[in-house]
């Protein structure tokens, strides 16, 4: 047995499931900037859906709870920790986090969600090791919902800027960055950035502010704080809909935004959604 196997075979066995309920350690994405050295990233499109962690034995959510997937949906999986994202195509994010939250979705639901695996988290090696193992599992399991998430290379920026402007045009959200030279690694860093047309975050709700004028009577803006503690007033870019019935205390919300102040406050924020995969306790 190569060493490389044997090391694999070992963190395997290291690394019990994580129980029900306890989140479990992600990579996370950073923001994109310019001045890096491409030549060191892998590209891939980035998916709107849920993200889900295939444990070795069950899907779960980024906050740990267990995903209410059909048995055949998972059936055969390895029990090699996979990561990737529940996703029922572009432009469908409502579709994809009503299933994958729902106890009972059904198989119809089901059988429009792809399981779009991007990493292998109890994998040792570095990313470029990891790819050609990750192709092999998903290859192994021989389920079309199962696939690896297609990685390219890019020469510059300019390459870049372009490929993102034509996934946008084509529906998709963005693309994603991965340092080929980095082990898998919980947190946020430079490992791992997303690059997108708009800047976006989540932030928590701590508060509903009465509206005036035309939204007397319902919920005028959102008071949010950002996990940096700061918080601000979000006003725009709800419906009607939202301002009768608006996110619950302690939910977390993604909100777009273009740049920030000197406070580092977001500049001409505006509501995107409610992140149901996220707890008011995360």
């Amino acid at each position: 047995m190569h060493r490389r196997e044997a090391l694999f075979l070992c963190a395997l066995a290291l690394r019990a499931p994580a129980q029900a309920g306890e989140p479990p350690a992600l990579l996370l994405a950073s923001i994109y900037h310019p001045g890096l050295d491409l030549s060191d990233y892998w590209v891939s499109e980035k998916y709107d859906g849920v993200r889900g962690y295939w444990d070795g034995q069950r899907l779960r959510t980024r906050t740990g709870e267990a995903i209410a997937a059909p048995a055949w949906f998972t059936a055969g999986w390895p029990g090699t920790a996979m990561d990737g994202e529940l996703w029922a195509g572009r432009g469908q994010f409502a579709q994809a986090q009503s299933t994958a939250r729902s106890g009972d979705a059904g198989d119809a639901a089901w059988r429009q969600m792809r399981y779009m695996v991007f990493d292998l988290p109890a994998h040792p090696g570095t990313f470029d090791e990891r790819l050609p193992e990750l192709q092999k599992a998903v290859a192994g399991i021989r389920q079309p919902w199962v696939q690896a998430v297609a990685q390219r290379r890019v020469r510059s920026h300019e390459a870049l800027h372009a490929l993102l402007l034509r996934t946008v045009r084509a529906g998709g959200e963005g693309l994603m960055l991965h340092r080929g030279a980095s082990t898998y690694r919980a947190g946020r860093g430079e490992d791992l950035l997303k690059v997108k047309t708009h800047d976006d975050a989540e932030a928590r709700v701590v508060a509903h502010l009465a509206g005036k004028g035309k939204h007397a009577g319902r919920m005028g803006a959102l008071l949010l704080e950002m996990p940096n503690g700061q918080r601000f007033k979000l006003g725009a870019g709800f419906s009607d809909l939202d301002r009768a019935t608006p996110p619950p205390l302690g939910s977390w919300v993604t909100y777009r935004f273009l740049g920030t102040h000197e406070s580092g406050l977001p500049r001409f924020a505006s509501f995107v959604r409610v992140r149901k995969d996220m707890s008011a306790a995360q």
